[in-house]
């Protein structure tokens, strides 16, 4: 029997490096080698404290869930219900298992029986859905740092040619952008199933947004510019989106987001950043009005008056339209509803904080600014594909404007050139994307790559920002 080897996590920091036995793929599995895999926030938590949250391990797991890989062996009955596929076939891998409204022998569950979420295409909500390299269900699902995987056929996308291994591995973080826009009612909703046997029959859902709006015209806040909040902010200005503006803790990601043009303003005077700054450590004498004032009523003061002032720099004095809460924290969250306009929706994307002190519930309620929660994707990655491959999914005019042209400026006579015709006018898009990869490393390597995903910068002082594990 062959062998693959993993970077298995047993406790925190202590990954090591294991042989493991590579069975054949089961029936409707498909046997898949890793190619490339990036490093995310729940990894790194994982990781440092052997837990996500109120999740941790309770037996040795293999982290990893942006991935993307070439097909090397079929299970039983694959090339008949998953005729698209094939061995040789470039993928990206979605890993989340739902139960699919399915009995443990693959028969179809009854009407009374049916998994709702499953039957109405959010099975990112699927109560009984497993995800690779997460400890919420015992036993845990291995992810994909590993060498090869046998994995569901239906959750393997064909990548083409033209998209990296790496580009393809961006599929899954981007998915959770267009699963929360979609939520926020920003995207149009997904047009394929990723549930049906060939995953490419067409159908038409909607269960997963609310009411749809345009992103054109719209001004768009994201709190957070790490690798997902960087995305939120691309992927708002490929909506057509009227402004794309960021907060964030670190002066040099905000430099990053203006200079590579994920963030811009067209309000005049504003700026597209603002640094939060961070509470200050040195204790003063406290005042009879303080001491009476309990601590959570702080924090809202604070939230509030920094609100203002990254309304102020924004020269947005009436709040933002859309916000995308993408950091967790709680300080974030309290300012995500004070920087939000009358009628607002904040879409909650970040894993953090599992409960926030004194809530502006009536400031919310009263100007009917819309709490909207976010989990993972249902029905993304077709799409997702498609964006990174430079293809045009959105019908709005507004994605005929530059990407690359932050401060809106006439475009250029590139699409009067012979390369230009060869090359979708979107392809900017998706080499926006590809910059947020920062450092690559080999399987060998994965714990030298968590420890510099956790320090944040290299050893030349260079900012990480995505981490890859890729066979170099």
């Amino acid at each position: 029997m062959s062998t693959s080897t993993a970077a298995v996590l047993h406790g925190p920091k202590d990954l090591r490096l294991e042989q493991r036995s590579l069975w054949a793929p089961e029936p409707g599995q498909c046997q898949v080698e890793i190619k490339a895999t990036g490093l995310c926030g729940s990894d790194l938590h994982y990781y440092l404290a052997g837990r996500n949250g109120d999740f941790a391990i309770r037996s040795p797991l293999v982290l990893g869930h942006e991935s993307s890989g070439v097909i090397t062996a079929l299970g039983p009955g694959v090339a008949t219900q998953y005729p698209h596929l094939r061995v040789g076939m470039r993928v990206a891998i979605e890993c989340g298992i739902p139960c699919r409204s399915l009995n443990t022998d693959g028969s179809e569950r009854t009407k009374d029986d049916a998994c709702k979420h499953c039957s109405s295409h959010r099975y990112n909500l699927c109560k009984n859905l497993r995800f690779c390299s997460s400890a919420k269900t015992f036993p845990h699902r291995d992810g994909m740092l590993q060498h090869k995987v046998n994995h569901e056929a239906w959750c393997l996308h064909p990548i083409p040619e033209s998209l990296s291994y790496s580009q393809a591995a961006l599929t899954e973080p981007l998915s959770v952008l267009l699963h929360a826009s979609r939520r926020a009612g920003i995207c149009p909703p997904s047009s394929h199933s990723s549930l049906v046997e060939s995953s490419l029959t067409s159908y038409s859902s909607s269960t997963a947004s609310c009411s749809p709006i345009s992103a054109a015209g719209k001004k768009i806040l994201v709190f957070g510019v790490g690798a997902i909040g960087l995305i939120a902010c691309a992927l708002a200005r490929e909506l057509g989106a009227e402004s794309v503006c960021a907060v964030d803790i670190n002066n040099d990601r905000l430099a990053f987001a203006t200079r590579e043009g994920f963030t811009f303003s067209d309000s005049g005077t504003g700026t597209s950043t603002f640094c939060l700054p961070l509470p200050s450590t040195t204790k003063s004498s406290p005042t009879p009005e303080s001491t009476a004032e309990p601590k959570e009523h702080e924090l809202l003061r604070r939230a509030k008056e920094n609100a203002a002032r990254a309304l102020s720099v924004f020269d947005e004095p009436d709040g933002f339209d859309i916000v995308f809460e993408c950091t967790g924290a709680e300080s974030c969250i309290l300012m995500s509803v004070f920087c939000a306009a009358v009628g607002a929706r904040v879409a909650l994307v970040g894993m953090g904080s599992p409960s926030v002190s004194s809530f502006p519930i009536s400031f919310a309620a009263t100007r009917e600014i819309d709490l909207i929660g976010s989990f993972r994707y249902a029905d993304t990655y077709r799409e997702a594909i498609d964006l990174l491959s430079g293809s045009h999914i959105f019908s709005n005019p507004e994605l005929d404007r530059d990407v690359e042209n932050p401060d809106h400026s006439d475009r250029n006579d590139a699409h009067d050139g012979a390369a230009a015709a060869h090359e979708p006018k979107d392809t900017a898009f998706s080499r926006k994307l590809a910059k947020l990869v920062t450092h690559r490393f080999e399987l060998s390597q994965t714990k030298e790559a968590f420890e510099l995903l956790a320090r944040g910068r290299d050893e030349r002082g260079g900012m990480v920002i995505k981490v890859m594990i890729e066979v170099l």
